[in-house]
């Protein structure tokens, strides 16, 4: 995840989801991630502290601030990189299985917070952000 002042993607050379202050979520999913996981997953997103509170300390969530969340799907953040020249995907879930998942992760935050955009699972995605710090953080349950 990566805390932004402003992200949008687009496909096709039409954006398909923006927000601004907020946290630009890359989504990889890999083979024995569940509807758990997802649901432990939002919950540490939505509380996660990296905004800025009155003293200027990371000590706000997107929730405590009102700020958007752009989930996008990412499936090489599952490659394996260790052996070679080139990523191995071994552990990322299937493509059928994953979108499911991103589909249910998707409905699920919507239900939860108040600004959700989101890219489209698949695609071929131009992702525009201005990262804030820069600060990025790797979740991970």
């Amino acid at each position: 995840m990566q805390r932004v002042s402003r992200a949008s993607v687009a496909v096709d050379a039409q954006c398909v989801g923006q927000i601004e202050q907020g946290l630009l979520v890359l989504l990889g999913l890999d083979k024995g991630d569940n509807q758990l996981a997802a649901d432990r997953m939002i919950d540490k997103l939505l509380a996660y502290r990296v905004f800025a509170d009155s003293a200027g300390r990371m000590n706000s969530s997107v929730t405590d601030i009102g700020g958007g969340v752009l989930l996008v799907s990412q499936f090489t953040l599952s490659a394996d990189t260790r052996k070679g020249l080139r990523p191995s995907f071994s552990s990322a879930m299937p493509p059928d299985e994953a979108q499911q998942l991103y589909d249910y992760f998707l409905a699920q935050i919507q239900q939860r917070h108040a600004v959700v955009a989101a890219g489209e699972f698949g695609a071929d995605m131009q992702v525009s952000l201005v990262n804030d710090g820069p600060v990025t953080f790797l979740l991970e349950i």
